[in-house]
């Protein structure tokens, strides 16, 4: 930047300038540069004060001031510039030099440092000295990529942040049940080390990878609580001696899994299981009939061919279709049930899981009352699901909705239940 001997050059107002010069280089529409410098504003150091000033710049331009090859430059007089901002001279100072050192405008001095200029009969500048916001053009690609980060970055936190609460809500409802049942265990030591984790839960904005780190030390103890509770109750012994009982290889519960019917939730496939069906005065929503899963294969065209197959025998949702159309659900139902063996014990575990996702036991009641246990089960495990992925923010909403939907006829739990068996297919 040329110094004229009245203004001290600083680094940053030889950035300011440079970016000005390949600003000229562009055009950008004023509105384009103005959104995208205000998304990012708090993040590159912009003060609401700073803003302010800067939509007062802008607003004097005019739209051809932006196209390739010009500069918008604003010669207002600093009386207007305070009159319209409130700011006093000293102030206007201030935020004019950090804008500039931002990097958002540049300052183009004349000799002897008056802001003038003139444009001709059609509105554009013919000579200007005063503020120059051809930076925003130059930066305008930085910016959006910035807050498309910002955007993700943002949206990753709040997934950390659900899973965090599902973690902490799991762990608190295991601790409970162990010591309202007055199980042997390491309770005190577990409750110590869940209260430590939740005095370091952000009251603030966090980075994504803080949570991230945050949720797998939730992970790590969770795992230790269901160690300590399984062990307590003994349910691993029930798992491995109904496992040992059974001789006949082909009567073994298969382990399903979302992609590859593997390394999944532990539910037992029966002919024996019952019907899910709703209140004789309800239209039929779900009903059982285990298709052979010996025919479905393991790659992705084989699960698109079973999932048309199923789908295609009128019996809307069987419970390992469930499981596999929810692997969250089937994760939680498996911790926190152990081994699954029907309808009933799958029952039991939503009605356990119901207080994770704030469905309220009078809404469950309802749901039960009015889709049969078996329906509602089904429905629940759809809402934990898609609590789970972030697609529903008001589970008891929903589940309320979904029970209205019934008794109009209109509600089709087999569409969203193979629609997601689709999604993981594609």
């Amino acid at each position: 930047m040329k110094h004229t001997g009245w203004r001290k050059p600083t680094p940053g107002l030889g950035v300011a300038e440079q970016l000005a010069q390949a600003g000229e280089r562009v055009g950008v529409p004023k509105s384009r540069a103005f959104v995208a410098v205000k998304r990012v504003g708090a993040n590159i150091g912009l003060k609401a004060s700073d803003m302010m000033l800067l939509d007062t710049l802008g607003a004097f331009t005019q739209v051809q001031d932006w196209e390739e090859g010009r500069r918008p430059i604003v010669w207002a007089s600093n009386a207007y510039l305070m009159e319209q901002t409130g700011f006093s001279l000293s102030a206007l100072k201030r935020h004019a030099r950090r804008l500039a050192e931002i990097g958002v405008l540049a300052f183009k001095d004349s000799p002897n440092g008056k802001r003038w200029g003139r444009r001709d009969a059609d509105g554009v500048i013919v000579e200007a000295y005063g503020f120059d916001l051809s930076p925003l053009s130059a930066r305008v690609d930085e910016f959006e990529a910035m807050y498309a980060h910002l955007q993700a970055e943002r949206e990753l936190c709040q997934r950390l942040k659900r899973q965090i609460t599902v973690v902490r809500r799991m762990i608190r409802a295991r601790i409970e049940a162990a010591v309202s049942g007055a199980l042997r265990g390491p309770w005190s030591q577990l409750t110590s080390m869940f209260e430590s984790l939740l005095a370091r839960l952000p009251r603030r904005n966090t980075a994504s990878e803080g949570l991230a780190q945050l949720l797998g030390f939730f992970k790590e103890l969770q795992e230790r609580v269901d160690v300590a509770y399984l062990k307590a109750t003994g349910a691993s012994e029930v798992v491995d001696n109904t496992r040992e009982t059974r001789g006949d290889a082909s009567k073994k519960p298969k382990e399903l899994d979302p992609k590859e019917f593997t390394n999944g939730p532990h539910i037992l496939i029966t002919k024996q299981l019952e019907s899910v069906t709703s209140n004789s005065s309800e239209n039929e929503e779900a009903a059982v009939v285990v298709p052979d899963m010996s025919q479905a294969g393991q790659g992705d065209s084989d699960l698109e061919k079973w999932v048309a197959e199923v789908r295609n025998k009128r019996s809307a949702v069987d419970l390992p279709t469930i499981m596999q159309a929810c692997p969250e659900f089937a994760s939680w139902a498996r911790n926190m049930g152990g081994f699954l063996n029907d309808w009933g014990d799958l029952h039991r575990v939503a009605g356990q899981l119901r207080p994770m996702i704030n469905i309220s036991e009078h809404a469950w009641n309802v749901a039960q009352d009015r889709l049969g246990k078996q329906v509602a089960t089904a429905a629940l495990a759809l809402v934990f699901e898609k609590h789970s992925a972030g697609e529903v923010t008001s589970p008891g909403g929903y589940l309320r909705g979904m029970v209205e939907k019934a008794g109009a006829g209109e509600l089709h739990l087999e569409r969203s239940f193979f629609g997601r068996l689709r999604g993981m297919a594609a």
